[in-house]
């Protein structure tokens, strides 16, 4: 049985099963780990720590018969310049520029993926600004997730503050990290992982 969601141009999943699942045939993988590492869409500053409170799920490299498909790192702080960008890869392209987004999620101590919050509202995030450039053929899993986020935009921040791991961070005294996390919009940065 195959998840891969591969008439749509927009897809959603889960960890790097779900990367695996939905990857084949895409252009890109949007990565979205928005609190158990910094990144540069993050960018964090000289004086925070890394996040060393909880081990963050590996971004994948997924290789195809097609060859290795580019991974960027996406977060609420810059999903419109991941929509900018696929937008002028889909330009230079010529064509449909297909889109995995997948949520990290956390792993628990078994292996398996837990579901966080933040993931999910990132990933919708970057799938709404997506939508706003036209890039929106979105698989019934990517429209699930773009409405959590729209459905939620207002709250977004305390949202992923009083998550689960949110408030395992802020415990940790990671609370800035936090804060960094949430802001929207506010980078144009695009780090190919």
């Amino acid at each position: 049985m195959t998840y891969g969601q591969t008439q749509y141009q927009v897809r959603f999943d889960w960890g790097r099963p779900g990367a695996d699942a939905i990857g084949e045939g895409a252009d890109v993988v949007v990565w979205v780990d928005v609190l158990s590492a910094p990144t540069a869409a993050q960018e964090p500053t000289a004086a925070q720590e890394p996040t060393a409170a909880r081990e963050p799920a590996a971004a994948p490299e997924l290789a195809t018969p097609h060859g290795t498909v580019t991974t960027v790192a996406g977060s609420l702080r810059n999903r419109r310049a991941i929509a900018g960008w696929a937008l002028a890869r889909q330009g230079d392209k010529g064509d449909r520029f297909t889109i995995a987004v997948v949520a990290a999620g956390e792993i628990w101590e078994d292996g398996s993926i837990r579901f966080a919050v933040e993931d999910l509202l990132a990933a919708g995030a970057v799938i709404d600004a997506l939508a706003d450039v036209g890039i929106d053929y979105c698989s019934p899993e990517a429209a699930a997730a773009s409405a959590a986020f729209t459905g939620l935009k207002n709250a977004t921040g305390h949202l992923i503050g009083a998550s689960a791991s949110g408030r395992e961070l802020a415990e940790k005294g990671h609370r800035a990290e936090v804060d960094l996390a949430i802001q929207l919009d506010v980078s144009s940065d695009v780090e190919v992982l």
